[in-house]
């Protein structure tokens, strides 16, 4: 086979390369570098995120196409994770100035999040089952040890129930991959739609169900959920940040392109749907309960999957499904980075009740707190509310109505912890109880200048959204 037919087009993974190239040298940078000029690992690695999203935004401007034997796809849905998730982890890095500078890990820590950054892009473009195990894989591993990095009793359960649930699932993926790799006789999506019709239904029912349930663990979805709450609470502010954010871009595009690929005889957008409702209501019934502050963000997280899984659920029989996912994505990045950047502001605030006095203190990261929580919740004019109508319109087209009334309702049920969250900021602090203000210290102006950023965004990005909504369906 010639090169032209395998279309080995290494140029074409620039973004992909750049954030592989950067991991390594920082990683071996650091080894050499004094602690004292660790710092240069920071800007390196901002550098060649920004570098990586550059390139990535460059190829939206390409025709859609398939590399390398058709294993790996340069669409706008690749497009897409190229870009949303370099940057992302460039906030991430930002909002963990105080976290990961002058620590005894920092290069180390920088080259983590490059090398997960680099298997959530590849999970994304992925095209076949074989790559999409790799980069499971590569997205997975790092996390293990960000998660430990706090080096507490905590962050080493987290990370040991991390570890033992991304096994158990990352075990489920690979037997469904094999399972459906035999019965198409090949791992190319390409090859594997038609081969898969004529297969056992029981068999391939099997193979489908193992892969996409493998894929919850990365999404953070039920019932692949069960770390998120724990290594949010546990892991440091910013590392919680990535872990609920990144990953699941990569993870919701992989598992809309395996949907499409499935053959009719196999119900998927129905297992698709249950694995959306049981998101998001366990997700908002878990986080009612909750009073530390980063664990009921961790529980939001998992309800917000429920509702990005609702046009996967009809991206079959919906046109818009596709393009509805891409946006909610990058419009509940940009919202779940700007209210972990207000919880980044306050490091030693873990409980609600730490909370009282914010409010007059800090009435510009208090305002990102509240655009932020109500954009979660839907409420025009903030980013995430054209993202809901977005994705309750293609999930109503495609023939769902009774999704979009369950999501309806988890939504106005999720206003209620919303709410827990942002009230105890306008509370006065009393003696002996919540912490005044000048004992509690903050985060550096810059993490707070780039939280107040943030929730300029969300608002910004929400009124622009909604425009342009308006003007394509007038």
């Amino acid at each position: 086979m010639t090169s032209k037919a395998l279309n080995m087009d290494y140029a074409a993974l620039a973004p992909e390369i750049v954030l592989l190239a950067a991991a390594v040298l920082v990683l071996l940078g650091g080894s050499f570098l004094p602690r004292n000029r660790q710092i240069i690992t920071r800007w390196f690695s901002l550098g060649a995120l920004g570098v990586s999203a550059a390139a990535g935004l460059a190829g939206l401007a390409g025709m859609p196409e398939f590399i390398f034997s058709g294993s790996y796809a340069l669409d706008t849905s690749t497009a897409v994770v190229r870009v949303l998730a370099p940057l992302a982890t460039l906030v991430v890095i930002l909002l963990g100035r105080h976290e990961f500078i002058g620590s005894v890990r920092e290069s180390e820590t920088y080259a983590l999040l490059l090398l997960a950054t680099l298997g959530t892009v590849v999970i994304g473009g992925a095209t076949d089952l074989l790559v999409l195990v790799a980069g499971y894989l590569l997205a997975s591993i790092p996390l293990y040890a960000l998660i430990g990095l706090s080096r507490s009793g905590a962050a080493a359960e987290a990370t040991l129930k991390t570890y033992l649930i991304g096994a158990l699932f990352g075990v489920l993926l690979m037997a469904g991959v094999t399972l459906l790799t035999g019965l198409a006789a090949t791992s190319s999506y390409q090859g594997m739609a038609e081969a898969l019709s004529t297969a056992p239904v029981v068999a391939v029912a099997g193979g489908a169900v193992a892969v996409l349930i493998g894929l919850t663990f990365k999404a953070g979805a039920v019932p692949g959920h069960f770390w998120i709450p724990d290594a949010s609470e546990a892991a440091g502010i910013a590392i919680a940040a990535f872990l609920t954010t990144v990953p699941k871009i990569g993870a919701l595009v992989a598992l809309g392109r395996l949907i499409e690929v499935m053959p009719g005889t196999v119900d998927v957008p129905l297992l698709v749907a249950i694995l959306a409702v049981a998101s998001m209501t366990v997700g908002n019934l878990a986080a009612l309960a909750q009073n530390n502050v980063r664990r009921l963000l961790g529980w939001s997280t998992v309800s917000q999957v429920g509702y990005l899984l609702m046009p996967l659920a009809v991206i079959t029989t919906s046109d818009g499904a596709a393009l509805a996912l891409l946006a909610y994505i990058g419009l509940y990045a940009l919202t779940n980075l700007a209210l972990f950047a207000v919880v980044a502001c306050f490091p030693k605030r873990a409980e609600l009740d730490d909370w009282p006095g914010v409010a007059r203190a800090h009435p510009w990261l208090t305002g990102t707190l509240i655009v932020s929580a109500l954009s979660l919740v839907g409420t025009p004019p903030t980013a995430v509310f054209i993202g809901k109508v977005a994705v309750f319109t293609v999930a109503w087209d495609g023939g769902m109505p009774w999704l979009v009334v369950v999501a309806a309702a988890n939504s106005v049920l999720s206003l209620v912890y919303y709410l827990r969250l942002i009230r105890p900021a306008f509370r006065t602090p009393g003696p002996g109880s919540a912490p005044m203000d000048g004992s509690v210290p903050e985060a550096p102006r810059t993490v707070k200048a780039t939280a107040a950023i943030l929730g300029a965004a969300v608002l910004a990005a929400g009124v622009a959204v909604t425009g342009m909504w308006m003007a394509t369906h007038a």
